[in-house]
């Protein structure tokens, strides 16, 4: 580990800086994409900052991101290397923080110039790890002091000799050249007022604290543009909640399909979505722990494999998968667990139920058991599962994987799945058939409290349920024509 008193702290000067798009497993299920090969864009060196300076929001944005990553130094010349020699021209490794403004993005064409390679976008240190195995490497991010993110190198899509080599078939890596090396799952926006912190084995935090620009920009150039799809993009599977921003919910619902969802029962979306040739599509065998609660969502998925004894001890502990999910839910999300139906332990506590709520979650289904299943008399969460049981998961399951296809109660939920619960159960709806399905139920259930009156003044089901033509237009009459 160095420290050098120069221009900058470490005595970093590179030619260039080149940063990799994609590299991180979490990021790559968050972005629903795994590239085949890396990709890559560069930052001007004029970017390169250092601990405790400001990083500034230009005005007229409102979508500053940071991405934390490890940033790794070259100390010698590299030239069509092998991987297998590529380490050897490394000087160190160090955190760093790759600044955006996704509202300048619409102007970069993909390069990234404006929204990352603005002055001061790369804060890079405290300190130079020399002496270290890159494969140990664990990184850490924090925003006003809460972790968003943490990683280790056993996460990396293309570890940091394939990168060296890949660049070095077609450039030449200079000595001080800096390569970032992608960032974890965990992203997202940040406002004036934030510390953003970065650290690598925790030797040190990299500290970066959002302020906004004081002065207009310019009126020349490209100005900032924001839409819903740059918002949500932003945000990420937003923190926000947790430090002050106000990302938008992860549903594609409109506020509309949303509310009328809410407005109906399973067994009315039931009908409707067998109408369409859905027939699979309520959860088994689970119960709800607050008949009182409604909801409404969309699928963030965790799977759960048999418990074999190395494996578990290998990534079941610590920030496992588990653990993982609940601190990538976004706002509008419902936690699916497959527990593939085994009864003989927990799936999930009331700790990290009451993480998932605070972080904006929507309900929790598992078809497995529930840990202090009592408490969840108290928790605004709506939940759903098969058992109660004390055991903890480690009993009879690994958490291997999220962002993907499961079964959950004999159903297969894809992620993004739309999810809508009551008393009685939980349907999955595909997002393609929501907003469909929900207009024609909430029409199905107002024909259906017309029929419940007639019957309730002694009309005959004969005709009425369901109506004929003559009923209907009774129907018609006291709901304007409709």
């Amino acid at each position: 580990m160095i420290q050098v008193d120069t221009d900058h702290p470490l005595g970093l000067a590179p030619q260039k800086i080149i940063a990799v798009h994609l590299n991180y497993r979490s990021r790559a299920r968050e972005r629903g994409r795994t590239p085949d090969a890396p990709s890559y864009f560069l930052k001007p060196p004029s970017s390169l900052s250092w601990s405790g300076r400001p990083v500034v929001r230009p005005a007229g944005c409102e979508l500053l991101a940071f991405e934390g990553e490890i940033a790794l130094v070259m100390g010698s010349r590299a030239h069509r290397v092998r991987p297998e020699r590529a380490l050897e021209h490394v000087a160190g490794y160090a955190a760093a923080n790759d600044f955006g403004v996704y509202d300048l993005k619409h102007a970069d064409l993909g390069s990234n110039l404006r929204a990352k390679g603005q002055d001061g976008y790369t804060p890079v240190g405290p300190v130079l790890l020399t002496d270290t195995d890159p494969a140990r490497l664990r990184l850490r991010t924090y925003v006003n002091g809460e972790r968003v993110q943490d990683a280790g190198t056993e996460e990396l899509l293309f570890g940091f000799d394939l990168l060296i080599a890949d660049l070095s078939r077609l450039m030449t890596l200079e000595p001080g050249d800096i390569v970032l090396t992608g960032t974890p799952a965990g992203s997202t926006v940040v406002r004036p007022g934030d510390v953003v912190e970065v650290e690598l084995n925790g030797t040190g935090r990299l500290r970066s604290e959002i302020v906004a620009d004081t002065g207009e920009l310019p009126a020349w150039g490209a100005r900032p543009r924001a839409d819903a799809a740059t918002r949500a993009a932003a945000h990420g599977p937003a923190h926000g909640a947790a430090h002050g921003a106000a990302p938008p919910p992860a549903s594609p619902l409109d506020e509309e399909t949303a509310g009328l969802l809410r407005s109906v029962s399973t067994a009315t979306l039931s009908s409707q979505l067998r109408r369409r040739g859905v027939d699979h599509h309520f959860i088994e065998g689970v119960r709800p722990t607050r008949p009182d609660l409604r909801m409404v969502g969309v699928a963030r998925t965790l799977r759960y494999l048999p418990l074999r004894e190395d494996v578990f001890a290998e990534v079941g502990g610590g920030m496992n998968a588990q653990k993982r999910t609940v601190e990538e839910i976004r706002p509008g999300e419902v936690l699916v667990i497959e527990a593939r139906g085994e009864r003989g332990a927990g799936t999930l506590g009331d700790i990290l139920a009451l993480r998932a709520l605070r972080r904006g979650a929507a309900g929790v289904i598992t078809d497995g058991g529930l840990r202090d299943s009592p408490t969840f008399a108290d928790l605004e969460l709506p939940a759903y599962y098969a058992v109660p049981h004390a055991a903890v998961l480690g009993r009879r399951h690994v958490p291997v994987d999220s962002q993907v296809p499961v079964a959950c109660g004999g159903v297969l939920v894809m992620p993004g799945d739309v999810l809508v619960g009551d008393a009685e159960g939980v349907v999955v709806l595909p997002p393609a058939l929501a907003a469909e399905v929900a207009r024609d139920a909430a029409e199905q259930e107002a024909e259906e409290r017309f029929i419940h009156a007639q019957v309730d003044q002694g009309a005959s089901v004969d005709g009425l349920y369901p109506m004929n033509e003559t009923w209907r237009e009774v129907y018609r009459e006291g709901h304007g024509g409709a």
